[in-house]
């Protein structure tokens, strides 16, 4: 039986392309996580390796689906061996099992590969928050408040308007308006 795993790394982001792909290689079972390769406890994956059975195969759309680093996806692989189950990457096209000598060559270097290719998209991501720095960018949202609309927010509050009115005005929550009315009164006291 091939089981399908599917995996992103955040809500927001979408597991219909990984699904279409496990169903039309023939999966029929898939299961999801969504949350970043990096925690060491996915609960889909463990669901997944829990269903399978001797003669089983897990698949996935792509290696680093099934972890971020080489460390990880070796140490996967090799706990479905030891259960007699075989793996298949898609996007690679590797197939490991238990006589495949080539599979867990191919398996190898493209766990290098993925783990250099993870390893510089961080490198990458440090220097340019390095850069933004160097230029006086923090990063993070842009303030929602400028400076006329934090003493019009004051003025409101000191003329007793209900805050959630006041988040109405500016859609947002009442839990910003407290922040910045904290903040307000942190600097205040400051000075």
């Amino acid at each position: 039986m091939k089981i399908g795993y599917a995996r992103v790394s955040t809500g927001l982001q979408n597991l219909d392309l990984q699904k279409d792909s496990l169903e039309h290689y023939g999966c029929e079972k898939i299961f999801t996580d969504y949350m970043s390769g990096a925690k060491s406890h996915r609960p889909g994956l463990g669901q997944a390796i829990e269903f399978t059975r001797s003669g089983d195969m897990i698949v996935v759309w792509r290696l680093d689906r099934l972890g971020r680093n080489m460390e990880d996806l070796i140490q996967v692989v090799n706990h479905l061996k030891n259960r007699g189950v075989s793996f298949h990457s898609l996007q690679e096209n590797i197939t490991m099992d238990k006589g495949s000598s080539t599979g867990q060559l191919m398996f190898h270097l493209f766990a290098a590969f993925a783990e250099f290719e993870r390893n510089l998209i961080l490198e990458r991501s440090s220097a340019g928050r390095i850069a933004a720095r160097a230029r006086g960018r923090i990063g993070g949202r842009p303030e929602k408040f400028n400076k006329q609309d934090l003493v019009l927010l004051k003025t409101l509050v000191d003329n007793q308007t209900p805050i959630a009115t006041i988040a109405e005005r500016w859609q947002v929550s009442r839990t910003t308006i407290y922040r910045y009315l904290k903040k307000m009164e942190d600097k205040n006291e400051q000075t």
